[in-house]
């Protein structure tokens, strides 16, 4: 079983004007956002990381560039277009402050499974894309490093906050109840029993304890009751080292 970190882009210009980017082209990391990309990267660097995706909006891909020249082996990135921010259609470009007068935003809020953009996507269809894109990838990466492997997927706040509400067992409608900072870390292990939601909405802290296990011990005959979840709780992590 792979472990995906989901971590989102750092803050944007259109982040720190009140600005809906949606896919518009040329919207890039401001000053704050490169260091909390830095910050994201300096936790990371402790991790050996097997692969980073992102999605191919710029911001994404500064972010990804960040964290991956912070491994101390070279990365090449990944483009994922399913890990795409959602099309937002003609509300993409609007401020903030004007939507939330639509119509359309309260059923953003209350019932995302039911909103369409206009000219755009529905909320149900950027989930269900993002979802598949993420165990995909998951799969592959534990195929080609084993189990134990680290993997980083960088995208935007809304599919990160579908992705772990699919991870969760959370209806679509009670995904606005997670939130997802800009550089954010979350972490979902997949499994054949389930996924685990190892953390969400992180900023700091260490993650080495992330770190994956000597080849030796990664490639022991796994045990069916590995992906059941330990009464009580369980030990937690083993530390790095």
């Amino acid at each position: 079983m792979a472990t995906v970190i989901l971590v989102r882009h750092g803050r944007s210009t259109a982040n720190a004007t009140g600005v809906l980017a949606g896919r518009l082209p040329g919207v890039k990391l401001d000053q704050h956002g490169h260091e909390q990309a830095a910050a994201t990267a300096a936790r990371l660097a402790g991790v050996r990381v097997a692969a980073v995706v992102t999605s191919p909006l710029e911001r994404c891909k500064q972010t990804a560039r960040t964290i991956a020249g912070a491994q101390p082996t070279r990365l090449e990135l990944g483009t994922e277009r399913k890990l795409s921010e959602c099309d937002y259609g003609e509300w993409q470009g609007r401020a903030i402050k004007d939507l939330a007068k639509e119509p359309l935003w309260k059923v953003v809020q209350a019932q995302p499974s039911a909103a369409t953009f206009p000219g755009g996507e529905s909320m149900r269809a950027m989930q269900d894309r993002a979802v598949e894109a993420v165990r995909r990838h998951d799969r592959r990466v534990e195929e080609e490093h084993g189990p134990g492997a680290v993997w980083v997927a960088v995208s935007h706040g809304d599919v990160i906050k579908a992705i772990l509400a699919d991870a969760l067992g959370t209806h679509l409608d009670l995904f606005q109840r997670i939130h997802v900072d800009p550089a954010s870390v979350s972490i979902v292990r997949y499994t054949e029993a389930r996924p685990y939601v190892l953390g969400t909405n992180t900023s700091a802290g260490d993650l080495s304890w992330l770190t994956p296990p000597a080849p030796a011990a990664a490639k022991r005959r796994r045990r069916k009751s590995d992906d059941d979840a330990v009464v009580g709780g369980g030990s937690g992590p083993t530390p790095a080292g």
